[in-house]
């Protein structure tokens, strides 16, 4: 049986499907799910993210890391971790960037959450010649300072959607028609969670909500308001965003996301007004576009440099690459970038209070 065929048996059975178990199902089935079966990322995957489009992100980032760690001391041991760390190219970027900073690789617990098994192989080889531990959750990250990344992590975590019904809410849902997988909505009920969206709303207005960010942002804030550290949030997203975002991408194409579960990858934009309540009492940077973030970083400059051993095709595709991570028109607005920090701690280079 494959997965439509699964999903399709279950709504029969027992009703219409909520969005984040459907989210859940085609990403994360033990044997037919997205992330359990194969590599999603690259050129011959069906998406590719910033740390492949160029090594220069994952330096910059790793150095941002280092920096915050001298200014706070450079606590030895630490935990340098990332969320879903994909083929492990932000992190073996990182790692390379950061050999020039004192004693910060050797003092680093290297740890990656992340639940393929496929992808834990090719971490393995890109992060060949460091120790690197792996875990399933971030309740499991030790407790001490932590320096943390998140790129394209929580945009994948299943969510629900609501529409707008006077003072009340109608659950948008997945169901059947003449055997097809279509969207419906449930009955109009009160949703006291969503209370603070009825000041920005108005009747047939659909918002998203995330509760799988919340213990995971809680985690991270407990660590990091407890032994110091931070953490670097990526995605997509915005504060307090409106409106349907959830999509599919197969092929480097956007595509039904109904139309070939578990064959193609299922995000939604980031709330990230949520995910800094939810870290509360840490403290929290502002939300930065990821160009203007990468710019104070230094980018162009790294870019000139890389450049000036370049040519031909290879130096097209260099400079595609710059454009293509800091360009409002590309990822440049689209991505967003907020630290955590212990309350009363500055954020890390690239970002400000």
């Amino acid at each position: 049986m494959n997965l439509r065929d699964h999903i399709a048996s279950r709504i029969a059975s027992t009703g219409p499907m909520r969005i984040d178990e459907y989210m859940t199902t085609c990403l994360l089935h033990p044997t037919l799910g997205y992330y359990t079966t194969r590599d999603p990322l690259g050129a011959d995957g069906d998406f590719i993210t910033a740390p492949e489009i160029s090594q220069m992100f994952g330096e910059l980032i790793g150095l941002s890391l280092a920096q915050h760690w001298l200014e706070n001391g450079a606590p030895a041991p630490f935990t340098l971790a990332e969320l879903g760390p994909g083929r492990g190219t932000l992190m073996a970027d990182a790692l390379r960037a950061c050999r020039g900073v004192p004693g910060f690789v050797e003092a680093a617990d290297i740890t990656l959450v992340e639940v393929s098994p496929a992808l834990r192989k090719i971490q393995a080889d890109a992060l060949a010649g460091f120790d690197v531990s792996w875990t399933d959750t971030v309740d499991a990250l030790p407790d001490q300072p932590l320096y943390l990344v998140a790129n394209e992590f929580f945009d994948a975590l299943p969510i629900r959607q609501f529409l707008r019904d006077g003072s009340l809410w109608r659950e948008r849902q997945v169901g059947l028609e003449q055997n097809d997988l279509v969207f419906g909505l449930g009955p109009a009920q009160p949703q006291p969670a969503l209370n603070a969206r009825l000041e920005d709303t108005k009747d047939g207005d659909l918002v998203e909500s995330c509760a799988a960010a919340g213990p995971i942002m809680a985690a991270l804030a407990t660590r990091i308001e407890t032994y110091g550290g931070c953490a670097i949030i990526i995605d997509y997203g915005d504060w307090r965003p409106l409106g349907d975002t959830f999509q599919a991408v197969k092929n480097h194409q956007k595509v039904n996301p109904l139309a070939a579960p578990g064959l193609a990858d299922l995000t939604a934009h980031v709330d990230f007004e949520a995910l800094a309540q939810a870290a509360a009492p840490c403290a929290h940077s502002q939300v930065t576009p990821q160009g203007v973030f990468l710019e104070r970083l230094g980018i162009t400059q790294r870019a000139q440099a890389l450049a000036d051993k370049m040519s031909g095709s290879t130096l097209d595709a260099h400079i595609a690459a710059h454009r293509r991570l800091t360009h409002p028109e590309e990822m440049g607005n689209l991505f967003k970038v907020m630290a955590l920090t212990q309350s009363g701690s500055a954020p890390p280079p690239g970002l400000e209070a």
